[in-house]
């Protein structure tokens, strides 16, 4: 037991994840690591946010479920996590990422048809819906933890980090349209700018701070890329595995 954690009579017992709360063991870095020396190696020169949902399901031991509806793209024992990547020309440095986090329509889900007509409204159904998706995981699941990977494919940096899933409280944000028509949230105590809705797609994007607990980890720029016909040798191959109609 810990401050952070303490018995309390008469709760039921929560399953927990592999490892506390944002501290990404060096195991894990190093799983996440090695698959990443795999893709470069049979020339794969990016990877995208479902590449590594499988990645880090791979790494952590969990199932990738794979574009789900809600927010939990990893699962395993209870734990539930959204995985997210972005690219970063300097990762080590980047103190603040913007996550994208899927399709969020106020006009589907609270028949909401003018965005426009009361920004504040609209944002707060926007925060409304992503507090749904939140509490739904939760339902299904003991935790929800949001894990991000900011790459640089080309310098092969990295940084990770892993937070708590939240909910949000809409009468902590003030909204405004901005000039290109995309709908923004501000701190009201701060002024800071932590998310924006588009409402062409319905793209919503949250703005997370890269806290000081992440970890980073590089790989040698001189892995050695493996031929396809290397590789097609070495299952090998055989020509009538393949046939041609038509």
């Amino acid at each position: 037991m810990s401050l952070d954690d303490p018995r309390l009579r008469g709760r039921a017992s929560r399953r927990s994840g592999p490892y506390p709360l944002g501290q990404i063991p060096d195991r894990l870095l190093f799983d996440i690591a090695r698959q990443l020396v795999h893709r470069l190696a049979i020339g794969h020169s990016d990877i995208t946010g479902d590449d590594f949902g499988t990645i880090f399901a791979n790494a952590v031991g969990g199932e990738h479920r794979g574009r789900p509806l809600g927010v939990a793209d990893v699962v395993m024992n209870g734990c539930a996590w959204s995985v997210k990547t972005v690219l970063g020309t300097r990762p080590y440095e980047m103190p603040i990422v913007r996550l994208i986090s899927g399709r969020n329509s106020p006009d589907y889900s609270l028949g909401i048809a003018n965005p426009h007509a009361n920004p504040e409204n609209t944002g707060r159904a926007v925060l409304s819906v992503w507090n749904a998706r939140v509490n739904e995981a939760l339902d299904q699941h003991d935790d929800l933890r949001i894990v991000v990977m900011i790459r640089n494919m080309i310098t092969r940096q990295y940084r990770i980090f892993e937070e708590e899933g939240q909910r949000f409280t809409p009468n902590d944000f003030r909204w405004e349209f901005n000039q290109r028509g995309n709908l923004e949230g501000y701190n009201r105590v701060s002024g800071e700018h932590q998310f924006t809705w588009q409402p062409h797609g319905s793209q919503f994007t949250v703005f997370r701070h890269v806290p000081a607990s992440a970890r980073s980890f590089s790989i040698n720029p001189n892995v050695p890329m493996v031929s396809p016909d290397a590789i097609l040798a070495e299952i090998g191959f055989d020509p009538h595995w393949i046939t041609i109609y038509g």
